[in-house]
């Protein structure tokens, strides 16, 4: 392992554990020193030049330039960031004599709002998104002037390609293809789930109350709650995991009034530093979280520690890790898991596993019009311009979104398409162990030797090119087409 490569863990890990320790809830107090002490000697666009190569590069070369690059460019934007969070940490809604800090608006939607309520924390969401609206557009301008004049990329199309060997133009057609086809069945479905559980059309509906329908917490009379949560880990026994034992996996699942409403699994060194954070809110939102975060903990922590950092650490895409997460997301909603982990009765278990279809067609709807939206703006180099953002996600979703929001449900590297095509690629690894084991695949020790044969792999290929090696199959969106017609067709 050269210095450079050294280097690089050494920031992963630093970087890393100061944000599990914020995420965890700790006092900011205890993070102030410049996390960037220490490394200024490789954060140069000298050594960055140094490693570029003039003509092709292999799979290493490229995984530790665009590594090394992701933290200059964050080293480099930090003065923006501190100051957009410092304003963003004390923002707060105040909805009837309630205070909301930002950070906690979706849950509090999913869990303690009503319709009038959100009508008004969706306007105090817009006043707090206008006032912080200046400080993001300065943070993306720095970073986009950055890009082109010190390392030559004509956009951030172009700088996102490159780092995750993807053709945007290609997804764009891909992504307005299934938008079409499913637009009929996505419209009259959730048409109907508006007007059953909120007596409104869906017309009327903003961003907030699909946060609330696809909470499914309308459903929650069904979850089995007196069961404790971190008792449902006691399924992976099926695949002979004794999943608090499991080397260099640590949960923090216990409620914590401390800690961030959105879960995440932070892998400070794979596989033997993993940390799982989430703070549960009750209902069928805490098991969904819950096994999505374990598809990303567990295929974190069987990753082989044989493998060289750019296999194992260095990854530019997290579509694979995406993909395990859905995969073990949905699997807890499939009927085998809802009667024989669950003991639902059958009426029960239609009527979840229904509208958990539609919520993900919902949400599969909702990335995809993010990522038209966001790809427009960067092409278009309009970053300051919500209302593309704001007229897609109508158009796509049904549901009003303000323009003012659009730099907040951005996410940096087109990570919405990252979702698309998880979501694409776990239908087709969910078919293929049906097809290996059965429906009740997932009660099957020999499915769990599978995942774990995979999850050794880590990073190391590209999720295409992983599927076509493990012999998945191609990519593609008909097997979650098929799913949704399946499931959603009394609609189409």
């Amino acid at each position: 392992m050269n210095e450079i490569e050294k280097a690089l863990l050494s920031l992963n890990y630093q970087l890393t554990s100061k944000a599990l320790n914020l995420w965890n809830g700790d006092t900011p107090g205890k993070f102030d020193s410049n996390p960037y002490s220490g490394f200024d000697h490789i954060l140069t666009p000298k050594t960055l030049g140094s490693l570029r190569p003039a003509g092709m590069w292999n799979r290493s070369e490229h995984r530790v330039f665009h590594t090394l690059l992701g933290h200059y460019l964050q080293y480099r934007i930090s003065p923006f960031e501190n100051e957009l969070f410092t304003w963003m940490r004390g923002a707060t809604a105040h909805v009837q004599g309630e205070k909301i800090y930002f950070r906690d608006i979706l849950s509090w939607c999913q869990k303690r709002s009503d319709l009038a309520k959100r009508r008004i924390v969706q306007e105090e969401s817009r006043r707090l998104c206008k006032f912080l609206k200046p400080f993001s557009v300065g943070l993306w301008e720095f970073l986009l002037e950055l890009l082109k004049e010190e390392f030559s990329y004509e956009n951030y199309i172009q700088y996102c390609s490159e780092k995750k060997q993807v053709d945007y133009d290609v997804y764009l057609s891909k992504v307005q293809e299934v938008l079409r086809q499913t637009h009929s069945l996505y419209f009259q479905a959730m048409e109907a789930w508006a007007e059953k559980s909120l007596a409104t059309p869906l017309a009327a509906l903003n961003r907030f109350d699909a946060i609330y329908l696809l909470g499914l917490g309308e459903f929650d009379d069904y979850f089995p709650g007196q069961i404790p949560l971190r008792k449902h880990l006691d399924f992976f026994h099926q695949w002979g995991l004794q999943v608090n034992d499991i080397r260099g996996l640590s949960l923090h699942i216990d409620p914590s009034p401390k800690r961030s409403g959105q879960a995440m699994t932070f892998a400070l060194k794979i596989p033997d530093e993993v940390h799982l954070v989430m703070n549960p809110q009750g209902g069928w939102i805490d098991l969904e979280t819950l096994f999505h975060e374990m598809g990303h903990a567990l295929s974190h922590a069987f990753t082989s520690r044989d493998l060289a950092p750019p296999d194992k650490d260095f990854f530019t895409s997290n579509t694979l890790s995406e993909t395990y997460a859905f995969l073990l997301q949905n699997m807890c909603f499939s009927p085998p898991f809802l009667e024989r982990q669950l003991r639902l009765s059958s009426k029960e278990i239609e009527e979840i596993s229904f509208y958990k279809v539609l919520k993900d067609l919902s949400v599969f709807t909702r990335y995809a019009g993010k990522f038209l939206a966001e790809y427009r703006i960067f092409k278009e180099n309009d970053i300051e311009n919500g209302q593309i953002y704001a007229d897609l996600m109508k158009e796509h979703t049904g549901f009003f979104y303000h323009p003012e929001t659009h730099l907040f449900d951005l996410v940096a590297e087109f990570y919405s398409l990252d979702y698309v095509v998880s979501w694409m690629a776990e239908a087709t690894m969910e078919r293929t162990l049906v097809t290996t084991f059965g429906d009740d695949w997932m009660f099957k020790q020999e499915a769990g030797k599978t995942l774990k044969e995979w999850w050794s792999l880590g990073n190391q290929h590209r999720v295409d090119e992983f599927f076509r090696i493990r012999g998945i199959g191609t990519i593609n969106h008909e097997d979650i087409l098929a799913r949704w017609r399946s499931k959603l067709s009394g609609y189409s």
